[in-house]
């Protein structure tokens, strides 16, 4: 039976975790089978050769332990991650002595079966297809761009840093299509996602015997990146052993497997990326010099969303695009006062908050266009006191020049010039309203 790498087999009895976990496995394009049971998951299991087994330990007719370990010969090399509530550590420990990969407790998000499955599997989840153009308009981006194309032809150790979900892995991924190992493979960790003891065995690949007596080699992250790209998300993470290997492998350019002899050499370049201020946790003594020297030859800042306001349009048409074909509907419109919505929030979220949000309302939503309520429903429970005409007033010229300087990029005499008005007169107004530069 040839395994399916972009499928995944869920042995779980919590009802609202597992229909969470196959919605959002299932938008990101992963086959998913799901079991409540012991019988129902043996059924599934020899049914199917998964690209990641996610099984639990107490289901309800029995052990999800006593399963696994009975069927081992029998799933061979498919990964194995076990689920574990409080006080099953234990348990989950045997497990992977007996041949499990690793073990999540709940509850957990399911991004982490997304980066466990391409980390195992050797699959890139398309969890943000091509942006085709999309998010890259804006003056900050432009050059941005222009940088990622210089770097694309050298080899160079590039480390991007930026706020969480400011779009990293996209400029990674671009990065990596700009040169010449486009046409290898370009594979993403989230390192937070890797545990300390864990790391050599996924990084580095492992050898071990199978219950046939022959050596079993599985290939590392290193390994399967082949001449492509690796990449390393968080790396600020990584604990000090885990530091301490990583710098060896950029040192050296060769590995071995753990539990193997032979020494293997490094192909693929590195590209790391942090929301955490590296240099910062080099001084407090939390990340080591040499390896951040190493990683950061070239350190590249990506901008947050609300700092480039011309690419919210591009991004949000894309989202809905794609969630458009995912869920097989019309796709929706976003009205004005949603736009308008849309240019005054703060973003803490960045790109991936957007991209949820526009989720969220093409799930939810039913109607041929979407409003400021279905962006941002946590407005609807807000009951404001009525405003005097005279605070209305300024609100909503408060409000009118905050979206007409978004759409300028913040250029105060382009603003002033949309507006009708000059450029002292533009001061004055956002001064008397409280309107920062």
């Amino acid at each position: 039976m040839t395994a399916d790498r972009r499928s995944l087999i869920l042995i779980e009895d919590d009802l609202v975790l597992g229909e969470s976990l196959v919605q959002r496995l299932t938008l990101e394009g992963i086959r998913t089978h799901w079991a409540s049971s012991v019988k129902e998951g043996e059924a599934l299991l020899r049914q199917h050769r998964p690209g990641l087994i996610v099984c639990d330990i107490r289901l309800p007719d029995g052990s999800g332990e006593e399963l696994l370990t009975r069927l081992m010969p029998e799933i061979g090399g498919t990964p194995i991650i076990v689920v574990t509530a409080f006080g099953d550590v234990a348990q989950a420990v045997r497990l992977l002595r007996a041949g499990a990969d690793d073990y999540v407790e709940k509850p957990f998000p399911a991004q982490l079966l997304i980066d466990k499955l391409a980390a195992f599997a050797s699959w890139t989840p398309p969890s943000d297809p091509p942006v085709n153009g999309a998010g890259w308009s804006s003056p900050a981006m432009q050059t941005l761009n222009r940088q990622l194309q210089k770097l694309g032809a050298v080899e160079t150790s590039v480390l991007l840093s930026g706020e969480s979900g400011a779009g990293k892995e996209v400029a990674a991924r671009r990065l990596h299509d700009l040169g010449p190992r486009a046409a290898a493979p370009f594979l993403g960790v989230n390192c937070s996602a890797i545990p300390t003891e864990l790391f050599e065995s996924q990084v580095f690949g492992h050898e071990r015997g199978a219950f046939t007596g022959a050596t079993e080699r599985r290939a590392g992250l290193a390994e399967q990146a082949g001449a492509g790209t690796l990449f390393l998300d968080e790396v600020a993470e990584l604990g000090p052993q885990s530091q301490a290997k990583l710098l060896r492998l950029l040192q050296e350019r060769r590995f071995t497997r753990l539990g193997g002899h032979e020494e293997l050499e490094l192909r693929a370049r590195i590209v790391a990326a942090s929301n955490a201020e590296l240099r910062k946790r080099v001084a407090d003594g939390r990340f080591r010099e040499d390896l951040y020297y190493r990683l950061a030859v070239v350190e590249l800042s990506l901008p947050p969303l609300r700092e480039r306001p011309e690419d919210l349009g591009q991004l949000a048409a894309h989202f809905l695009g794609h969630f458009a074909t995912a869920l097989g509907r019309d796709e929706p419109e976003i009205s004005a006062a949603a736009f308008d919505a849309l240019l005054a929030h703060h973003w803490p979220g960045n790109v991936r908050e957007l991209r949820n949000r526009i989720e969220r309302a093409m799930v939810l939503g039913e109607g041929a266009r979407l409003e400021p309520a279905d962006l941002f429903p946590e407005h609807r429970a807000r009951e404001a006191p009525p405003l005097s005409l005279s605070d209305a007033r300024d609100a909503a010229e408060r409000q009118h020049i905050r979206q007409i300087l978004a759409r300028s990029g913040n250029r105060i005499n382009e603003a002033a010039q949309m507006l009708g008005i000059s450029r002292t007169t533009m001061w004055e107004r956002m001064r008397r309203l409280g309107i920062k530069e």
